[in-house]
């Protein structure tokens, strides 16, 4: 197994909201990210995936359990350890239009990181911002001109820039693609599996779409409101998912020819519970088709069923 680079154990954050109640964003969440991989996560809106990565980036802080990046614990760092941690850990937003400055030119931008760190300067910091876009699909006059001048796939590749200024080792990619055209996806995840192997990075990719998720990942983790609910291989998830939420999602993926591919479309009845107020034991149970009487007086075991493939169901108890 190779290195890991970020370990995550019994992580929550919990939002207080009014009337003393509590949304459970991220609940008791545990997993690791190796060195050099991209581990996907996928869920529905609300399941608590952009709130994992913040976390993982350090814009918010948990509520209780910890994370670890090359082995230091985010809660001890000293204040020189937690600076080069924030260097060594970036992220990629989800609105490329709303996470870059509209007042500032794009080559400032990108360089505001190299300024922070003090990484270049005068003419060296010039050719990094350059070479930076260049290594993006965007060319050098480009630094001169202001975010609203460029497409939505464009500022996503300005954003990346930025990210990769200060030469990080892992980036959290927030739903990237979302934001954008069709057309434009393909091309940024095609990017994002260069700079990669270019840049020697490990990523967390967030995001709604299980095909590009798929493409693009060695694992793949599932949520749902705020748990986990399987994790596996990119392969394996795809082959024979086990829990009936990642099997509902698989089943909603659209193929190219369904005449060729035989298969049952499972319809998830009703909307997702209250993250506010969520069912008792399973999460789940009451959108499950194979809801038992455990599943409401027990919350089920995350644990390994098959090699390096974990899941969170009582059918598997």
């Amino acid at each position: 197994m190779s290195e890991v680079l970020v370990k995550i154990d019994n992580l929550k954050r919990h939002f207080p909201v009014a009337g003393k109640k509590t949304v459970k964003a991220v609940d008791d969440i545990s997993l690791f990210i190796r060195k050099g991989e991209t581990l996907g996560l996928v869920g529905e809106s609300g399941s608590g995936k952009s709130s994992l990565g913040r976390l993982v980036v350090g814009l918010d802080k948990p509520t209780s359990g910890s994370i670890t990046f090359e082995d230091k614990n985010y809660a001890n760092l000293t204040k020189k350890e937690q600076r080069i941690i924030n260097r060594e850990v970036q992220i990629i937003f989800q609105d490329p239009h709303a996470s870059l400055n509209p007042r500032m030119r794009i080559g400032e931008i990108i360089a505001e990181g190299i300024d922070g760190y003090k990484l270049s300067k005068g003419k060296e910091r010039k050719e990094t911002v350059y070479n930076l876009l260049e290594k993006v699909g965007l060319r050098p006059e480009h630094a001169q001109r202001y975010p609203h001048e460029f497409s939505g796939g464009q500022r996503q590749r300005i954003g990346i820039a930025r990210a990769l200024a200060v030469q990080p080792k892992f980036i959290v990619a927030d739903e990237p693609i979302s934001a954008l055209d069709v057309s434009i996806q393909a091309q940024v995840i095609n990017l994002l599996e260069d700079l990669k192997e270019q840049e020697q990075l490990t990523y967390l990719f967030i995001a709604h779409d299980l095909g590009m998720v798929k493409h693009i990942s060695d694992r793949i983790g599932v949520m749902y409101l705020g748990k986990m609910m399987e994790l596996a291989s990119s392969d394996d998830l795809f082959k024979n998912p086990l829990h009936p939420y990642t099997q509902a999602l698989m089943s909603a993926i659209p193929v190219a020819d369904p005449s060729l591919i035989k298969r049952d479309r499972i319809v998830l009845k009703g909307d997702p519970p209250s993250p506010v107020n969520p069912p008792s034991g399973c999460r789940f149970r009451t959108r499950c088709a194979h809801a038992m009487d455990i599943c409401a007086a027990v919350e089920p075991e995350w644990k390994e069923v098959e090699k390096d493939h974990f899941t969170a169901c009582h059918l598997y108890t």
